[in-house]
């Protein structure tokens, strides 16, 4: 991803630790894209009455995941209350969507998939959070 490069090339002094940002959008970017994955992964299966949760809880995480990159991504003029609270509801709906497909994991590699990439996203935001907590 070109994420540090852009980063860098932006005009304005870094609000927040650019490598951290750097990690946190390319892992939210990571993470709605195979939520989205896994909740069409889910759709395929036999027993898809069965995951009704687990898709609710990817394209929650997906939705969310999207949000937090687009907020992280504005640079000019970020309202610090606004980006701590965004990077506190991706914390949570990652470890909500990472709960929810690990316990499929074994059943369905999609979920295992995206239990790590929902374990990662989380750990990254809650990395960034900390430096502007």
């Amino acid at each position: 991803m070109r994420t540090t490069e852009m980063l860098a090339a932006h005009p304005s002094e870094p609000t927040m630790d650019a490598k951290l940002l750097s990690r946190a959008i390319d892992a939210l970017a990571a993470c709605a894209q195979t939520c989205t994955a896994c909740a069409d992964a889910c759709l395929a299966e036999d027993m898809v009455a069965e995951l009704r949760g687990c898709i609710r809880t990817d394209l929650d995480c997906a939705d969310i995941c999207a949000t937090t990159l687009r907020v992280l991504t504005r640079q000019t003029g970020a309202d610090v209350t606004v980006v701590r609270a965004q990077l506190q509801a991706c914390v949570v709906a990652c470890r909500t969507c990472g709960d929810e497909c690990e316990s499929h994991a074994e059943m369905h590699e999609h979920c295992r998939v995206c239990a790590e990439a929902c374990r990662e996203c989380e750990e990254a935001c809650t990395q960034l959070l900390a430096t502007i907590a």
